[in-house]
C-alpha cells in the first residue's frame, strides 16, 4: 500500500496540481521500505503525471485555438524552437513550478512523444535518485 500511495502522490505532483512527492519518498525511505521499489513507483507515477500533462496540452491546443487564446503562427514558431531546444527543457521537467508547464507545452507543440517519454523518465528518475543518494 505504501508504494501505491507514493505512486499516486508522485502522479498528482507531476500534474498541474501543487503537491510534492519528495517528502513522502524521504519518509518512506526513513521507514525502511525497499529503496528500489520506492524509486520505481515514484518515477513511474511522476512520469505518468507528465504524460497526462502532455496529452492535456495535445488536446488543449484545439481549444486554445478555437477560443483565440493562441494563434496558429505562434504555435508554428514555438514548435520550431521547441523541436530544436525542447530536449533540454524537458530535462528540467523535474523542477518545481516550471517543470509541469514544460510538459504541458510539449503536448501543445506536439513534441515527439517517444523522445518526450524517454526524457521525462530520465529527468524524474534522476531527481528521485539524487534524493535517495543524499539521504
Amino acid at each position: 500500500m505504501v508504494y501505491f500511495i507514493l505512486f499516486i502522490t508522485a502522479l498528482i505532483s507531476a500534474t498541474l496540481f501543487p503537491l510534492g512527492s519528495e517528502a513522502l519518498l524521504v519518509y518512506d525511505i526513513k521507514q525502511g521500505y525497499n529503496i528500489y521499489f520506492l524509486l520505481l513507483f515514484a518515477t513511474l507515477g511522476n512520469s505518468l503525471g507528465s504524460v497526462i500533462n502532455y496529452f492535456l496540452g495535445l488536446k488543449g491546443e484545439e481549444y486554445l485555438l478555437k477560443k483565440s487564446l493562441l494563434k496558429e503562427e505562434y504555435i508554428i514558431k514555438s514548435k520550431n524552437y521547441f523541436d530544436k531546444y525542447g530536449a533540454f527543457s524537458i530535462l528540467f521537467s523535474w523542477l518545481p513550478i516550471v517543470g509541469d508547464p514544460i510538459t504541458f507545452v510539449a503536448g501543445i507543440l506536439k513534441y515527439d512523444f517517444k523522445k518526450f517519454l524517454i526524457l521525462v523518465i530520465v529527468a524524474k528518475f534522476s531527481r528521485y535518485l539524487f534524493l535517495v543518494l543524499i539521504i
